[in-house]
């Protein structure tokens, strides 16, 4: 395996660590998500909206399939999966991205920063790790 193909399989299990993480605390204890995501003091979810439970849990759900996906297109290095995986992330990150940038009036300026720099992370992550993955096949 090149060391390419060795960061994207990094990239792509982070990224599904990260939903993992994500998805377990918004499924599993959605008002705690709701009031303190993403920690630290900071509480991104409940500056934008009313609590509502199901929301959170779907969110938290979606997350977790995310985090299958993800992680198995690490552990096996399928081509066809690691690419459904992160269009998975794309069609997924990217809507969620846009709406957090035309919502940023919520938040102070440190929080700005850091909502848009980790949506785009997150979205660079996945997205570039079966990229060079994908790259190993040329």
């Amino acid at each position: 395996m090149t060391a390419a193909a060795r960061v994207g399989r990094v990239l792509l299990a982070l990224s599904a660590l990260a939903s993992l993480q994500i998805g377990v605390w918004a499924a599993a204890f959605p008002r705690s998500f709701y009031d303190d995501f993403p920690g630290g003091g900071r509480s991104w979810v409940s500056a934008d909206g009313p609590y509502n439970e199901h929301l959170v849990r779907d969110f938290g759900d979606l997350n977790l399939a995310l985090a299958v996906v993800l992680g198995a297109a690490a552990w096996t290095l399928v081509p066809v999966l690691v690419r459904t995986a992160a269009a998975a992330y794309a069609v997924y990150g990217l809507p969620h991205l846009v709406y957090h940038l035309r919502h940023l009036d919520v938040y102070d300026t440190g929080d700005k920063v850091a909502n848009v720099v980790s949506l785009v992370l997150a979205l660079v992550l996945a997205v570039l790790g079966a990229a060079l993955l994908e790259s190993r096949r040329t």
